[in-house]
This record gives C-alpha cells, structure tokens and sequence, in this order.
C-alpha cells in the first residue's frame, strides 16, 4: 500500500474547515507526482488577514494583506516540504469577487501554494499567465472535474 502524503492543515485564528481532506491529499500528490516531485511535507496553516498581514511584513517586507505565503523547507531537489499560509478572510472575499465558492478558491490556493513550492513564480505577467494555466491544469483534474 503506497504511503499517504504527509499533507496537514491546521487552524489559527479562524474556525474553517477544509472538507474532503483525503480527496485533497490526493489530489495534491498527483499534482505534484505529474511534475515531477514527491512530497515529504506540506503544512497549510489557514489563517486571518491579520496574521498574513503580520507574516508579509515581517518575512517579506511586504505592507500589504496577501491571500498566500508560501515558505520553502525543501533539502533536496523535486522533493516538495513546506509551509503555506492562507487567509481564510482573503479566500472570501476573492471567492466573492472571482463569483465564486469559498471552497473553490480555497482549492486555487492549495495548489497555488504547491506550484510555488515547485518552483513556479507570479511576479512577472508571464509567470502569472503559467501559474494560472497550471492552477487550471490541476483545477481540472478529478476529484474536482
């Protein structure tokens, strides 16, 4: 029996629960599988604005609320092991903007998260435009399909 991804989510400072956790385990794996990597471990730490807001100041010297930061743990290369914090508070508010669910942008953040923990960036116009294309590519894939 292949070994479960060590995929964790954890609580800080908001009630929201992630449902489906097995299916989203899953799903990340295989995602990250098709790129090439395995995962040792990934820890989604779902939070508040205000401690993103805190985070992004103090890590990335940033003044500025922010759905994700992601910190990159990984010791070896195509090996995935990190750290992703999520703003619930930001998760709504784009779920309600972008028309769409909290869980369906909560799930745009997860593997958000993993493409940048493979590598893939979002500061340019073209790093955007292939991180959204992945974030689809992987959107699209069942469970969620």
């Amino acid at each position: 029996m292949p070994k479960s991804p060590k995929i964790y989510f954890f609580n800080e400072e908001t009630g929201y629960q992630v449902k489906d956790k097995r299916k989203i385990r899953e799903w990340i794996s295989k995602s990250a599988e098709n790129e090439g990597y395995t995962i040792e471990i990934i820890n989604y730490i779902l939070t508040n604005d205000s401690i993103l807001l805190q985070l992004n100041k103090e890590y990335l010297k940033h003044d500025t609320l922010t759905d994700i930061i992601t910190f990159d743990l990984a010791e070896k290369e195509k090996e995935i092991t990190g750290d992703i914090f999520i703003s619930i508070d930001r998760a709504k508010e784009n779920a309600r903007e972008f028309k769409a669910s909290t869980e369906e942008e909560l799930k745009r953040l997860l593997i958000h998260g993993v493409l940048h923990l493979m590598g893939y960036k979002d500061k340019t116009k073209h790093e955007r435009e292939l991180m959204r294309e992945k974030e689809e590519f992987y959107l699209s894939l069942p469970p969620w399909s």
